[in-house]
């Protein structure tokens, strides 16, 4: 398939986003107080952080993410830091009932929506890998957000860990780039693309090291 996007508008998106994350919801009641507070694949946060940073985004919309953005001093990742450290003492119940009632809001910060559709994706694997769990994410969400995370800098790095490497998915119809062939499943590809290490264990080909070395 080409390097293009089939879900342009935000009624083609929405849905995807609301189906993403209706998913890890489905996956979150299932959880034990234990896998609660297992570690994620985000670096120093607990699979309880995670979900709270999901609420969060779920939350957002401009005026609420310029005003976080601003009181943390125009400091992205300190602003994701604040915004989780609310949750901190929230019992699990709370968070999961909050993380429900906010999966289905259609508001997002400035930027384009495939970011929350990026979100959605990776970060559901951030949760379920951990421990184990699988997310059977439709086949049209993994397209779009393999198709967004390896064209994104600087957030993410897709754009220069993707550079000058064949990318190929094993279980959906997405084939792209030059040089060296990495090859698996989508969502393998969309995490190591965005910056996770656990994503390589499920991929294979000549430029396996090369995406290796770009991932720190």
């Amino acid at each position: 398939m080409a390097d293009t996007a089939t879900a342009q508008t935000k009624t083609a998106l929405w849905p995807m986003i609301h189906e993403q994350r209706e998913k890890l919801g489905e996956l979150l009641t299932t959880l034990t107080p234990q896998q609660w507070e297992a570690g994620s694949l985000c670096a120093d946060w607990r699979v309880r952080d995670a979900v709270a940073h999901c609420v969060e985004t779920q939350l957002m919309t401009p005026g609420r993410f310029i005003g976080h953005y601003v009181a943390a001093g125009f400091r992205f990742h300190a602003m994701s830091a604040k915004d989780v450290a609310r949750h901190k003492q929230q019992p699990t119940d709370q968070l999961l009932a909050e993380y429900k009632s906010s999966a289905g809001r259609s508001t997002a910060p400035p930027g384009p929506l495939i970011a929350m559709l990026g979100e959605a994706v990776i970060h559901a694997e951030d949760i379920a890998r951990p421990l184990g769990k699988h997310i059977d994410a439709a086949p049209a969400t993994l397209v779009e957000a393999a198709n967004y995370t390896r064209r994104t800098s600087p957030l993410l790095h897709g754009k220069q860990r993707s550079a000058g490497l064949k990318l190929r998915a094993t279980d959906v119809e997405w084939t792209v780039g030059e040089g060296p062939e990495v090859s698996g499943p989508a969502a393998s590809l969309i995490i190591a693309l965005a910056g996770r290490k656990a994503g390589l264990d499920d991929l294979s080909g000549d430029g396996v090291e090369t995406l290796r070395s770009r991932i720190p």
